[in-house]
């Protein structure tokens, strides 16, 4: 894996934004009396998850996030050039939802939208392809918009995602500076696994029918349809423990310059082992699943609000961020950041949401 060097580039803020309905670990205990609950918390690390009810949906905490972010960081919305929406939970099949954020965030008709689905690497895949625009002279700023509702995917009565997905939306400012220090990127791909983390209907592979909605008991007695998100635990963390190290160490061996790593918030249990095989020190070894479980593309920038928020408003950090997961995808960069915007987290109160489609 040979390192992307990109310069010329800095994050001028990130904004994180959550849904004000809270699951918690006491709920969990109700909904599946005959399991051990508090042990698979213990493992996950998730004491709790934000999770979206009615019609709220992936756009409606972005575009929270969003507003917070141009708004804190005093950025003249005319002065977008693009808008990048990451996300594996859109508003519709079509239009792209990113089109429908530029509407209602009142940016310029010069600025172009476009989505990327991709979830636990997606974050590092948006900073990889905003920067490259920035780079090369396609834009001078860029909103990435990145966030997920897995919890509108997730059998509830499925123990091995029901316990562990929260929601999310963030917002990040990139800018042209020339004097900002380089990013390295390390990305990959191994598609052969994308059976092991899959919502097998929805799409045009598999359109939804009756039969696609019906709920039966599956591996390990968890009950969900073929139009919920399906993931195969023991493979998925099979393929973090041979493709995670090999990216990081690509990119860092010596933890000495680094003051932050802020990996893909997947599970407790996984965090910790790649920290102690990578030798991370664990002061270092940002892990926030308790309040907010694993929000998929949010993860990584929702952890930097959380816990690095007072810190990076303050000062510069060299940070190591890295993403993995559905796909297989990876990714992984090494960033300055800092001092830069880092408005408080935004709840976005339950009644908050965009139109429904029948309204539309």
């Amino acid at each position: 894996m040979n390192p992307i060097n990109i310069s010329g580039v800095r994050i001028k803020g990130i904004a994180s934004a959550v849904p004000e309905c809270i699951k918690t670990v006491e709920e969990d205990v109700k909904v599946f009396p005959d399991s051990d609950v508090s042990k698979i918390s213990d493992t996950t690390g998730v004491q709790k998850r934000h999770i979206v009810t009615g019609n709220q949906c992936t756009s409606d905490l972005c575009f929270a996030a969003a507003e917070r972010i141009i708004i804190e960081s005093d950025v003249d919305r005319n002065s977008i050039d693009v808008l990048l929406f990451v996300s594996q939970t859109p508003d519709y099949v079509l239009p792209a939802t990113s089109c429908s954020l530029h509407g209602r965030l009142a940016l310029d008709k010069h600025c172009a939208s476009f989505d990327v689905n991709l979830g636990c690497s997606g974050y590092i895949y948006g900073l990889w392809i905003a920067s490259n625009l920035i780079a090369c002279g396609s834009a001078k700023r860029i909103l990435l918009l990145a966030g997920d509702t897995i919890s509108r995917i997730a059998a509830p009565m499925d123990r091995s995602v029901a316990l562990l997905f929260g929601d999310a939306g963030t917002a990040t400012i990139l800018e042209r500076d020339d004097d900002a220090l380089t990013m390295s990127f390390v990305l990959g791909t191994d598609g052969s696994g994308q059976k092991n983390l899959i919502v097998p209907a929805g799409g045009f592979r598999m359109s939804r029918s009756e039969e696609t909605a019906i709920l039966s008991e599956r591996e390990g007695g968890n009950i969900r349809s073929d139009e919920h998100l399906y993931m195969n635990g023991p493979e998925v963390f099979t393929f973090t423990l041979k493709e995670v190290p090999g990216m990081i160490n690509s990119l860092v061996t010596d933890y000495s310059e680094i003051d932050a790593v802020v990996m893909h918030q997947a599970n407790k249990f996984m965090l910790d082992y790649l920290a102690k095989r990578l030798k991370i020190p664990k002061e270092k070894n940002i892990v926030t699943l308790e309040n907010y479980g694993n929000t998929s593309s949010a993860s990584i920038p929702l952890a930097l609000t959380y816990a690095l928020s007072q810190q990076l408003k303050n000062t510069s950090m060299n940070l190591l961020l890295a993403g993995f997961g559905v796909g297989y995808s990876w990714g992984a960069v090494t960033v300055t950041c800092g001092p830069m915007v880092m408005p408080e987290l935004v709840i976005v109160p339950k009644d908050v949401a965009m139109q429904s489609s029948k309204e539309v």
